[in-house]
């Protein structure tokens, strides 16, 4: 069963709500935060990822910079300034970003990305402390201290990760996205996952094996979707929308790749 650690938030009316990897599906998030319904007094958190794949990559930055939504730096974000972001085209990086669904945002920006959307990105932190809850892309490496870690581990690791026998805080519930949770051993299309300590909702709005964009309110532990194709939304339990992944299964998972 998955648990919170202690809070450490006063009590407060107002609501956390943490949203999956949008990717470029403005009108899915639109959708979904219909049936969220956050007023001026909540704290709406965004996983990063918000642009790549889908259409409409300019169109959901433009948004959450408007209404000052918190949002973290993603690996497609990274990806972008990578490219673009330090003046001119980086031809080293130019083709594995388009690669990566880059170049639909290319399109969603008639092929011009504005200098003042490229400047916030570069102002999005790479993990969000919010005292029992630690917000992050990709994960942490079990293997490095936190203050020597970069955006590589944070926005890029999976399985050493995933693969963790313990919680990394003993008093933080890690939150992410950037990992498709069918992608996990024996889970559904739509269904989160929870490991030691960890917690990832990316439930692959972009991907047609799923379709479902999540977001997970911390204070009633509600867990929100909406699926892209066919515009079903759905409101369940945290408890019941999580499936449990027992780490020794994603270590078995690395080492037959490993093998291959």
């Amino acid at each position: 069963m998955l648990t919170y650690p202690s809070s450490s938030q006063p009590a407060t009316s107002q609501r956390r709500i943490v949203i999956g990897d949008v990717h470029g599906h403005y009108d899915t998030l639109n959708l979904l935060l219909e049936a969220v319904a956050p007023n001026q007094d909540d704290q709406v958190y965004f996983l990063g990822d918000l642009i790549d794949r889908g259409p409409q990559s300019s169109q959901v930055v433009k948004f959450v910079m408007k209404h000052k939504y918190h949002c973290l730096l993603g690996n497609h974000e990274y990806m972008l300034l990578e490219t673009v972001g330090k003046g001119g085209i980086n031809s080293h990086q130019l083709q594995g970003w388009l690669y990566g669904g880059g170049y639909s945002t290319l399109v969603s920006y008639d092929h011009h990305i504005p200098q003042e959307h490229i400047n916030w990105m570069k102002t999005l932190p790479t993990y969000l402390d919010l005292g029992d809850i630690w917000l992050v892309h990709g994960g942490i490496d079990p293997n490095i201290p936190l203050e020597q870690q970069t955006a590589q581990q944070f926005c890029w690791i999976r399985d050493d990760f995933h693969g963790m026998d313990k919680p990394y805080f003993e008093d933080k519930l890690i939150i992410t996205g950037h990992t498709i949770t069918f992608t996990f051993p024996g889970v559904l299309p739509g269904k989160l996952v929870v490991g030691e300590g960890w917690l990832d909702i990316d439930t692959g709005a972009y991907h047609p094996q799923s379709g479902w964009l999540s977001a997970l309110d911390l204070k009633t532990k509600t867990v929100y979707q909406v699926h892209r194709q066919h515009k079903t939304k759905r409101i369940l339990p945290l408890a019941e929308a999580v499936v449990k992944i027992d780490p020794s299964v994603v270590k078995a998972k690395r080492a037959r790749q490993k093998v291959s």
